[in-house]
């Protein structure tokens, strides 16, 4: 069975949810429709003439890219444009294109986190903070013979975790009393008169995002026709969201050893360095992009140095002036979203026995030679 266009998008926004990206971000669908069925989907950094050219080649029927194929309002879709005779290649076979931009790189799990790791950065959080995770506290009532199997499907479902904690809940045993009416069908009692059950009281936290997955699993489990639970918002804040990671190196490093390192790892043949070569590094910032305008954030979270992609002249001097070291890898270097992006999907579309294949890019989107 092939998925439909958006079931693998319901799926790419689990990994890398809309809302979470910068304001004004050009994400989403771009071109074509996702009302089909998908046989193949391509993975791209990029969508050039090459790109689309392999897609076709593929039988692909949706591209997943990471930069926009469509940054500025179009006023007029002329043909005989190199971008023009791009988007009518794709029209005419049919081919969708889905952006998913700052959402992959704020994201828990996404391109920052795959740099960060690529790179041995333990312990990270973000540089910059764009959202704070807004936190419900869920509070249902189940009949004890229940408790355990209700309070599985909540936490399995993604709710109970503070901080590095998972699974946190607090349960209390009292008696919950009502009157069945006519035409109800109670799992304890008898239609008009009074039962009183032993019952748990469960509460736990839930992220908003995953607030109805969870209370969804909740009804499933519970074995009463009308369920009592209660959704309070909080004041209390969950994970913070954001740009580029900060972290310790796993193994303190000279930067010319982390250059090597940088290099390797991220598959590039050369970076820009700033700064003494011998020095040590202990902590480490990582930026996919261009991430040179938060060179002062870094900096004030305690970086030594700031790994990120087209760095100008004058944030190199001011980073300099201030101590703080650069590796530049260039902004192709995001590259490495092409493989953990295919991996990540092709895992949930087998998870969900779909028959659709799905392909990183082989296509190399450097527009620099370097010689």
């Amino acid at each position: 069975m092939l998925a439909k266009g958006q079931t693998v998008i319901q799926y790419m926004e689990q990994l890398a949810p809309k809302h979470v990206a910068e304001p004004d971000d050009r994400i989403g669908l771009q071109l074509g429709t996702l009302q089909k069925d998908i046989r193949t989907v391509l993975i791209a950094l990029d969508v050039n003439d090459e790109v689309v050219d392999e897609a076709i080649e593929l039988g692909a029927d949706l591209i997943i890219a990471h930069h926009a194929i469509i940054y500025r309002p179009l006023k007029q879709l002329q043909t005989d444009t190199p971008m023009g005779k791009v988007y009518e290649k794709l029209i005419k076979h049919d081919i969708a294109v889905y952006i998913s931009h700052t959402n992959l790189d704020v994201t828990e799990g996404g391109m920052n986190d795959w740099m960060a790791e690529a790179l041995a950065i333990e312990n990270t959080s973000p540089i910059h903070d764009m959202h704070n995770e807004q936190l419900s506290k869920l509070v249902v009532f189940v009949p004890k013979s229940h408790h355990q199997e209700v309070l599985d499907a909540v936490l399995g479902a993604g709710a109970g975790w503070i901080g590095n904690y998972s699974h946190c809940s607090f349960n209390i045993e009292g008696f919950g009393t009502y009157v069945p009416r006519e035409g109800s069908n109670p799992f304890l009692g008898k239609e008009g008169k009074m039962e009183r059950a032993n019952e748990v009281r469960i509460e736990t936290i839930v992220p908003h995002a995953i607030r109805n997955k969870v209370i969804q699993a909740m009804l499933k489990a519970h074995p009463y026709e009308e369920v009592a639970y209660d959704l309070y918002a909080m004041d209390l804040k969950g994970r913070s969201l954001g740009l580029g990671r900060v972290g310790k190196l796993k193994e303190p490093k000279t930067l010319a050893e982390l250059v090597d390192v940088v290099k390797e790892k991220l598959e590039v043949p050369h970076v820009r360095v700033v700064g003494d070569l011998d020095r040590t590094i202990r902590k480490a910032a990582v930026i996919g992009g261009s991430g040179g305008r938060y060179m002062m954030k870094a900096l004030f979270r305690g970086a030594d140095v700031l790994v990120t992609g087209d760095v100008d002249y004058h944030t190199a001097q001011d980073a300099l002036a201030a101590g703080l070291t650069i590796i530049d890898p260039g902004h192709n270097a995001e590259k490495i979203m092409k493989v953990k992006v295919a991996e990540w999907m092709e895992q949930k579309l087998q998870e969900h026995k779909y028959e659709t294949r799905v392909v990183a890019s082989r296509i190399n989107t450097e527009p620099f030679q370097f010689v």
